[in-house]
């Protein structure tokens, strides 16, 4: 992501506006936690005249000791005591508000960018993968929630400590230009760090997010990769991948200890000339012993000067860095989200139309060309054709997981792109190949798609689906844990599991993709059956590579190459279609 951060990036005017922006959309996450954000302001409000004070008193002490004004001494160091005391249970406070402050903004800022992230098209995950978004989610969300709180504890510490400059000016103005060429020191050196070091950030996080989609995808091939004995493999991809990452971070360590050693041996050379510059200005009695004391007190305190104004850069560059990736996001600048209309139905009665219809994953690739066909309500079509042919790319059509321009499908004579969400995947249930189980119990899987889904309508729905029988014979029911991607589950139960997932919801539109391809005979009988008993009740559209599953169905089409090449019944087809007449053929000796 080489275009985060430019190479030697200034901050301008324009950076400076990013900043506000970003801090005005982030405050909708703080807002209900301003009671926090106002106790943290007042604890570090209460730092400025501790800072400026103490080593004034501190100073005093020393003196009160060499003059042995034992009785001063002692009420200063118990004064000393009281104010520290106070600050140190007020600051107790506010890192216990702070820790609460945190995990209430953090989590806010996950549910919203979680909830825009499955707005986005489908195509961005096919494009990115799963890691990019995994590891904004994970990263980036904390970084914005921590800025509120790191700007007021910076900008109070550098107002406290710009009042210390003050009294530094007004004890001696060679010493006060002496701490400022220490500033410019510090600020020339942390600036040119901090840029590089963000620039080669955004590198490592690229190939972070890539390393994410890696590791989430060996977990989930675990069980493939095991029976494969690929272990050694893909360990030597997981390696290469990792050790690349780490040997930048090693890169990043080294250039940003560079500086560091260069900075602190710098900071050593000016502490030596505090002293001498402090010895000569006393010697020609251009500063008294008692100022130069109060001024030795102050050096740590100007050094927190330098480090508040150095750390408000890296805040404030490690704020607009993470709240550009997670608000390309939510805003949508980087990646393109769903687009529905605003026409909501509440029921559908089930008719569609595809008119002209043509499609490409990739540029160049057509998938679809030029299809046409169309589908009365509670009628039973299935779509037939060797893999690759675009049967399944017609169920991600209509279910709008891909787009297609306008006037080119329709549901109940609506264009599908002025429809709303809910009026389409409401009213459309599809059963997949491979449906995905969560790992949660039976009857949270079936709670998934109706919340308050009855048990007998629960029950009702896996008896439609062949499932019940084998989900009392379970020890705890439909209580049972399933696994992660419903491990524990075969095929066939995963797919029965997944249409009585179909069942509860009570679409008008049932799509089955496959649906049958991984059960055994008799339990595809009767799989069969529960399709059978829905006719005429639903619009159903069958894909299926097993041709004698859709006989009877109302309307067969047959795909090939992207294009419609035969349409009709069985009986039709295997009296004028040359092609389905082999298909067919060849299906039954499978």
């Amino acid at each position: 992501m080489k275009e985060d951060f430019d190479k030697n990036r200034k901050f301008t005017k324009k950076d400076f506006q990013q900043t506000i922006n970003n801090i005005k959309k982030s405050y909708k996450f703080v807002k209900n936690n301003k009671k926090s954000i106002i106790f943290c302001l007042l604890t570090s409000v209460l730092t400025i005249p501790i800072s400026i004070l103490i080593p004034i008193l501190s100073a005093k002490m020393v003196l009160d000791l060499n003059g042995s004004l034992y009785e001063d001494l002692l009420r200063i160091a118990l004064f000393i005591l009281i104010v520290y005391t106070i600050q140190h249970i007020l600051g107790f406070g506010a890192r216990i508000l702070y820790k609460k402050y945190i995990v209430n903004v953090t989590y806010e800022i996950q549910k919203e960018l979680m909830k825009e992230t499955f707005k986005l098209d489908i195509s961005c995950f096919d494009q990115y993968g799963t890691g990019i978004f995994t590891d904004r989610l994970r990263q980036d969300t904390n970084a914005i929630a921590n800025i509120f709180d790191n700007l007021i504890d910076l900008l109070i510490a550098i107002i406290g400590n710009i009042g210390i400059f003050i009294v530094i000016f007004s004890i001696s103005k060679i010493m006060f230009l002496y701490f400022v060429l220490c500033g410019i020191k510090e600020f020339i050196i942390s600036k040119k760090r901090i840029d590089i070091y963000y620039e080669r950030l955004s590198k490592i996080r690229d190939l972070e997010e890539k390393n994410t989609g890696l590791i989430a995808e060996l977990i989930r091939g675990v069980r493939d990769i095991k029976s494969l004995n690929a272990t050694s493999i893909f360990m030597k991809k997981f390696d290469n991948r990792i050790t690349e990452v780490n040997n930048k971070n090693i890169e990043l360590t080294i250039k940003n200890s560079k500086f560091y050693l260069f900075s602190d041996e710098l900071t050593e050379i000016f502490d030596y000339m505090f002293f001498l510059l402090g010895v000569l200005l006393t010697k020609f009695n251009l500063l008294t012993a008692s100022n130069f004391l109060v001024l030795y007190m102050y050096k740590n305190n100007t050094k927190y000067l330098y480090s508040s104004i150095i750390g408000l850069m890296d805040c404030i560059k490690t704020f607009n860095f993470s709240a550009k990736r997670v608000y390309e996001i939510i805003d949508g600048t980087k990646f393109q989200k769903e687009k529905f209309g605003n026409i909501k139905l509440e029921h559908i009665a089930g008719n569609f139309e595809f008119k002209n219809v043509s499609f490409s994953y990739k540029e160049n690739k057509e998938i679809l060309h030029d299809i046409s066909f169309k589908v009365k309500a509670n009628t039973t079509v299935a779509f037939v054709g060797k893999s690759g042919s675009g049967k399944t790319t017609i169920f991600n059509l209509l279910t709008k997981l891909y787009n297609v321009t306008d006037n080119k499908i329709f549901i109940d004579n609506h264009d599908i792109n002025t429809l709303t969400k809910d009026s389409i995947r409401n009213n459309i249930s599809i059963i997949t190949q491979n449906p995905y189980i969560f790992n949660l119990s039976i009857r949270d899987n079936l709670l998934l798609v109706k919340e308050n889904v009855s048990e007998k309508e629960m029950i009702k729905a896996c008896k439609t689906a062949c499932l019940h029988d084998f989900i009392i014979s379970l020890p705890n029911g439909y209580d049972t844990i399933v696994g992660e991607g419903g491990v524990t589950l075969s095929g066939g139960e995963r797919q029965r599991l997944a249409i009585a997932r179909a069942l509860i919801k009570k679409t008008e539109i049932i799509l089955f993709d496959e649906a049958t391809s991984a059960l055994d005979n008799e339990t595809q009988e009767k799989i069969q059956k529960a399709i059978h008993n829905l006719k005429n009740k639903y619009t159903i559209l069958i894909i299926a590579h097993r041709l004698s599953t859709i006989v009877n169905s109302d309307n067969i089409i047959m795909i090939e190459k992207g294009k419609i090449v035969a349409e009709g019944t069985h009986e039709n087809l295997m009296k004028t279609s040359l092609k389905y007449q082999k298909l067919y053929q060849a299906d039954l000796f499978k």
